[in-house]
């Protein structure tokens, strides 16, 4: 939790004041994704593990847990699709409303010819802006958990319309799709 809060946080360190012009409006200020292929290069059924050797060359082994229910149609040569994607979507918003803190983890299995799935976690977390140096510049949060938090803003406009009190709404999404294709 304290990695991702990091993370949170310094999305609001980018893109807080971009946001407080639209104050009540979700706006999706960062958003990514990513691509790659590895292939197949040795498989251990007894210990479910997997040998993938990524585009540059690079193995590395991986253990499946048992929510993979297809792991036994793999095969030495396949190919394995990732796409890795990522947002972080803020609001801004004025004191008096409730505070959002939640995580929601979702798997499912894909359904194809081939082993396939998607993983995707959303945490949502309300932070109240505590003290802002426009000097500097740096904002302070208050988190959930009580814990203080300051960090540096790259770009001081980010801060404009942003006010001591003001409640920061971020939900942060992450999901992985895995595909098989078949060695030709």
């Amino acid at each position: 939790m304290r990695t991702t809060t990091t993370v949170i946080l310094t999305a609001i360190v980018c893109f807080a004041g971009a946001t407080s012009v639209l104050a009540q409006q979700p706006i999706t200020k960062m958003m990514k994704s990513s691509t790659s292929t590895a292939t197949i290069q040795a498989i251990d059924s007894t210990a479910r593990t997997v040998v993938l050797r990524d585009e540059s060359g690079e193995e590395d082994t991986y253990s499946v847990g048992p929510q993979m229910t297809r792991f036994d149609e793999l095969k030495v040569g396949e190919k394995v699709k990732t796409t890795y994607y990522e947002s972080v979507v803020l609001q801004i918003r004025k004191p008096g409303q409730p505070d959002a803190t939640s995580v929601d983890f979702a798997r499912t299995a894909g359904t194809g010819a081939l082993p396939s799935g998607t993983t995707a976690m959303q945490e949502k977390m309300t932070v109240t802006v505590k003290a802002i140096d426009q000097d500097l510049p740096s904002i302070t949060v208050g988190t959930p958990d009580g814990r203080t938090v300051t960090r540096k803003v790259d770009d001081k406009k980010n801060l404009a319309g942003v006010s001591v009190g003001d409640l920061v709404d971020i939900t942060y999404t992450r999901a992985v799709l895995m595909s098989v294709e078949r060695a030709k």
